[in-house]
Order: C-alpha cells, then structure tokens, then sequence
C-alpha cells in the first residue's frame, strides 16, 4: 500500500521549527520534500546540542527526517532559476520569512502561481501577512503573551509560567500550516487552482484559547490564574510527593472525584469540591498536598495505577520513552542516517490502517541532495559543477 500523502510534492523554504516540523509530518505521511537550504547561513535548528554526527544535531535529524536537501544562495538569480523550475513540478510551496522576503527574491505567490497555477504556498510568519505587526520579530514566548493564554496561566505570585515546548510555534504555527495546505490539496482536486495560506502563529495560539475565549465574549469575564477549573481554581492539578516527584490530578467527574478521595483516604473531603470559592479550594489543594506529602511516587504509584480515577503520574521523559503504551504505541522509531545506522526517535503519531507509516532517512546535511536534484531538471554535471563553483548551489 501507498502511504497517504504519496504523490504529493512539496518545496520547503522553512527553517528552525515551526515550518519543519509542518513538512516532518508531511514527509512522514509519504509527501516527497524538498527543503531548499541557505548556503552561508546555518539553521540554528541543526546546530543544537546534543549532536548526533558531526554538524547534525538530534532536533534536526529528528524534524528533517524523509526530506531532501539541495544548498542555494537565493540572492542569486539563477539559484531563483532553479526554484522557478522546481515550482513547475512541484504541488506545494511553504515558506517561513517575515512578509516581503519571497517578493524580493522573486519567490512569492503571485510570480509563482504564474508558473504553476495549481501551486499551494503556504506562508507561516508571528503575525501573518497583514495588520500592524506583520514586520514585528517574535518567538513562541511572544505569541503566547499576546493571545492571552499566559495572562490566565501559572500561578498568581510568580506571574505566567515558561512551558517546556513550544505551543504557539507547533500547536499554532506548525499544525494549523498542514490542515490548511491539505485542505487546499482537497479544494484544488474539484477546482484544479492552487491558493496562498497565511498562518500566523499569534493567530494560532488566539484561537486554542478555545473555552476560556468563548467564555470571555459571551459574558465578558476576563480569566485569571488559579481561579479557573483548569488552572488552579480547582483540586484539579499536580502534587508532590514524599520523594519529591509529582503527580497530576484530574478527577473532577464526580465518579472520578469520589474515587480519588477514597484512593487518598479522605472520603469526607468530596463534600469540599462544591464550595467554588477560592479560599476553600486553595485550602483543598493544600490539604491534598499535605496528604500526598506522606507517601513516596512508589507507594502511590502502586494505589493509583489499578484505578481509572484520571490520576498519573508526572514522568520523566526517560520514563515516557520506555513506558508500555510508548512502546505498545511504536511511537519510538529506528530512521537510519546516511550511513545506514539507525537513530531512535519520535514517531509521527498518526496511525493509519492501510499501511505501516515509512521512515527513510534522518535529516541530513545542507546540500546533500543537491547533485540528484539538478540532473533531476536536467542539468548535466558539468553545469551544475560551474553553479557550485560559483557559488550559486553547495553540496
């Protein structure tokens, strides 16, 4: 069986993470990428320790894996030639500069859709291709502080709280990017035309505000931190234990709540939940702190795993590659690189039931594909010897 995005072909403009990863995903599904690299300007991506060959960092190997990768300087013409080229065989076009920079180049929509009408770009910037901030430099940081979700998020002390990941960059820039383009690739099968896709990441990270902002425009009530349901408003949380490892606790279902309590050996305490007010609360939380203060991770791993109560504990990522559902899911995977040794890395974790998802290669260095690309258009290597030479492609 063919895998799901067989077929589909995409050139990558994107570098660091959000436009990546959106291309890992299509790759993974089966779509042939291309990523057209910077000869004289490294992806910082790719420089990021902990390296896994020399110039490859594990980040990279990882979220440019099944791609292609030819070296261009596009500042010159006749590297633009060559995308120009590519384009006329090409289904998808996603690119990550601010607005402005494809037009410069000669790369932008509209010179593109000239060549090839049915093209799909997909342009991903902070803050999209118009309003007052389209030129504004940002990063994931950013996006969250100005969509609201840090306002109502951490605690009330300490202010907004950092996360581990990067939500608006992924959940806002990255996936938004790839519903948009394959619903394009769906509306140009019925009108065989390609369109522009503006994502913006700010934008991305306003709408996952999705209960907390529906809430907000239809009463008008501003969130806070810890005065929320989800958010520390609640007994709904995570608590340390005697060993200073954590659990996380979202029994809030009143099956599920009468359960915890009973696991935790206060049953009285379920009459406590009703009372909203955030002093009760608080010293609900506190209580329950104190109560999982007495017991080690252990001990109270081995109360709470027989139970479906909505509690679990809060692993290391150590753990999490090596617990059972991780590997009942294969959702750690051996990608060879280059040389044919597999590295372990993180799966794609949409699974469908025609076929078994490939992983052909890890991402690799810039240029690497350069030689089998060109001749690909035609170039015979004396040709594309005098671009290297000049400077105009690398390998």
């Amino acid at each position: 069986m063919t895998s799901p995005l067989a077929g589909l072909k995409v050139l990558d403009f994107t570098t660091l993470l959000p436009g990546p990863y959106a291309t890992m995903l299509l790759a993974d599904m089966g779509a042939e990428v291309i990523r057209i690299e910077a000869l004289n300007r490294p992806d910082m991506l790719r420089l990021l320790p902990p390296m896994v060959e020399a110039g490859i960092s594990a980040a990279h190997a990882t979220i440019n894996r099944n791609k292609q990768s030819i070296a261009l300087d596009l500042k010159q013409p006749e590297a633009v030639e060559i995308c120009r080229r590519l384009v006329e065989t090409h289904d998808i076009v996603i690119e990550q500069f601010r607005p402005g920079v494809m037009q410069r180049l000669g790369l932008d929509y509209d010179t593109l859709k000239a060549i090839n009408p049915a093209l799909i770009y997909c342009s991903i910037t902070g803050y999209g291709q118009n309003g007052p901030m389209k030129d504004r430099a940002g990063h994931d940081i950013n996006y969250l502080a100005l969509s609201g979700l840090a306002s109502y998020s951490g605690n009330r002390e300490t202010g907004p709280g950092l996360h581990a990941v990067q939500i608006a960059d992924i959940a806002g820039g990255s996936h938004h990017a790839v519903m948009g383009i394959l619903a394009a690739v769906i509306q140009r099968q019925s009108s065989g035309q390609g369109q522009h896709i503006d994502i913006s990441m700010l934008d991305g990270a306003i709408v996952l505000n999705a209960m907390a902002g529906a809430g907000f425009l239809a009463d008008g009530r501003t969130p806070e931190p810890e005065r929320e349901l989800l958010n520390g408003g609640s007994f709904y949380g995570y608590y340390r234990t005697r060993d200073d490892r954590w659990f996380s606790v979202g029994s809030l279902e009143p099956q599920f709540a009468e359960g915890f309590f009973r696991a935790i050996g206060k049953p009285e305490w379920l009459s406590r939940v009703a009372d909203a007010s955030p002093e009760q609360q608080q010293q609900l939380r506190n209580d329950i702190q104190t109560r999982f203060a007495k017991n080690t991770f252990e001990e109270w791993r081995m109360v709470f795993e027989p139970l479906d109560l909505c509690v679990e504990p809060v692993l290391t990522l150590s753990e999490t590659t090596c617990h059972q559902h991780s590997q009942a899911r294969d959702l750690i995977v051996d990608v060879p690189d280059c040389s044919g040794k597999p590295q372990a890395q993180l799966a794609c974790p949409i699974q469908f039931s025609s076929a078994p998802l490939q992983y052909e290669r890890t991402g690799v260095m810039p240029g690497t594909d350069t030689y089998e690309a060109l001749r690909a258009l035609g170039l015979d290597q004396q040709a594309i010897d005098e671009l290297i030479e000049k400077g105009v492609a690398g390998h």
